[in-house]
């Protein structure tokens, strides 16, 4: 038998299957159950504490939705299509449960404040636990900066060796990328933290409720102070979804680069088994698959960002039915961060990192010519009139076959009379890296200084 819709007092005829099974949500809506739950919770509550509804008729309210959340803990709870949202559906299992009485719980409010809050209540939840994991994925490269600080490797721009760096250096640059990151979920949570419950449709509602109270039994700061904003408002989502595409542009700069580093031409790492895959045909093959998918899966939340963006777009106040396409984006984008964030730190945890074969990779390049117009300026020579001169002996060399550190004495002094013996060791890429001391820089003492303030940060962001 057809289900008996909750708003189809005025209607004489039903939708058509296939134009129900379109309009219905609880295909993907079911993922906001347990806060729809709590949010009744509290709202009846405050029904049965404002006198809205009788004590009793509170109680029996919330013993069936207790029993409901146990149910849906267990798994046991199956929604209806019939019943188009979770809302709904949830009303029509209470209703199995105690009868008539449920219907008094959706006093004084609407699907149009429920849907609200139960995603600010689903939002916020999911913003906690992408913080938590963002402090995790910061200590793990805090932990690995710690281990590699005087491991030095080439420094990139436009992907040709540039200077030599410290392999903590780079791996503090995407620390400092993630912290920021987590500021911004940090903040997203304040515009998540509020309450939508008892906006109701759009204008509010005549009973005597408490919004103050329902919005402190759920856990908000405070309630929404504008009942259309209340009920229309999906910045916070679409921060969430921003945020979101920020982190994963993060993650796939960075997994670029693992990516780069397993390959045989730069072999600087080695990633563990866990998160690397075969070759159906190729025995050899290990595939940095993981960080592959990290990278491919960036394109699906940015997507999400922008078809959110292009359904609230001209959208006029208040509800509009185009906010069904609000949730699944979020659920999409909130599920790949916070498992790529997971895969991603323990891709950094488990890796081996090659020493050896990243400082090899800066005895054979022109990446200490800086170190040797850096020397001449120190001279005296100006900069400009040194960074000529070095750019000569590089053409000069590339030619021949060698590099700076292989020009005989001689040839130097030609060059210039005031280079002596000590250029040799000016032109080391350990030397290069270590006297690198200018606040940020990559020099062994700025990078023990970086790593203590990202550990006072990360102490202090552990607190939130």
């Amino acid at each position: 038998m057809e289900a008996k819709k909750l708003w189809g007092g005025r209607f004489e005829a039903s939708l058509e299957e296939w134009v129900e099974e379109f309009g219905a949500s609880i295909r993907f809506d079911q993922k906001l159950a347990k806060y729809d739950i709590q949010g009744s919770l509290a709202h009846v509550q405050m029904l049965g504490a404002t006198g809205v509804i009788s004590l009793e008729e509170a109680q029996s309210i919330q013993a069936g939705l207790e029993e409901l959340l146990n149910d849906y803990e267990a798994g046991k709870l199956v929604f209806d299509i019939q019943n188009e949202d979770i809302h709904m559906n949830i009303e029509s299992l209470l209703t199995e449960k105690i009868g008539s009485v449920a219907g008094k719980l959706h006093t004084a409010r609407s699907r149009n404040d429920q849907v609200a809050t139960d995603m600010h209540l689903y939002l916020k939840d999911t913003l906690f636990q992408v913080v938590d994991k963002l402090t995790n994925l910061r200590q793990t490269l805090v932990n690995l900066a710690q281990e590699h600080i005087e491991t030095v490797m080439p420094g990139y721009t436009h992907l040709q060796h540039a200077q030599p760096i410290s392999f903590a250096q780079h791996m503090l640059a995407y620390y400092n990328m993630f912290s920021r990151d987590s500021e911004r979920f940090a903040f997203n949570i304040q515009h998540t933290d509020i309450s939508p419950l008892g906006a109701a449709a759009l204008a509010g509602t005549t009973f005597p409720i408490d919004r103050q109270l329902t919005s402190d039994l759920m856990g908000f700061s405070h309630p929404y102070t504008n009942s259309l904003d209340a009920v229309s408002d999906r910045d916070f989502i679409l921060e969430f979804l921003s945020n979101a595409s920020i982190l994963m542009m993060h993650m796939s700069r960075l997994c670029e680069e693992i990516i780069n580093w397993c390959s045989h031409e730069y072999k600087f790492v080695t990633l563990s088994d866990t998160f690397s895959t075969g070759s159906s045909i190729m025995p050899q093959k290990k595939n940095p698959d993981m960080a592959e998918l990290i990278r491919g899966k960036t394109g699906r939340v940015y997507g999400n960002l922008v078809g959110m963006l292009t359904v609230m777009k001209s959208l006029p106040l208040t509800y509009n039915k185009d906010l069904q396409e609000d949730k699944e984006g979020m659920f999409d984008s909130a599920e790949t961060i916070l498992v790529s964030i997971d895969i991603l730190a323990g891709m950094l945890q488990s890796m081996t990192v090659h020493k050896e074969r990243m400082a090899q990779s800066t005895e054979k390049d022109f990446s200490n010519a800086t170190e040797l117009a850096d020397y001449l300026a120190s001279k005296g020579l100006p900069f400009r009139q040194a960074h000529e001169i070095v750019g000569k002996l590089v053409l000069e060399c590339s030619k021949a076959g060698y590099y700076l550190q292989d020009v005989p004495l001689e040839r130097y002094q030609e060059i210039s009379s005031i280079i002596g013996p000590d250029i040799y060791t000016a032109l080391e890429s350990q030397t290069a890296v270590s006297r690198r001391n200018s606040l940020g820089g990559t020099g062994f003492e700025s990078i023990r200084w970086q790593i203590q303030q990202a550990k006072e940060q990360l102490s202090a962001s552990k607190g939130l």
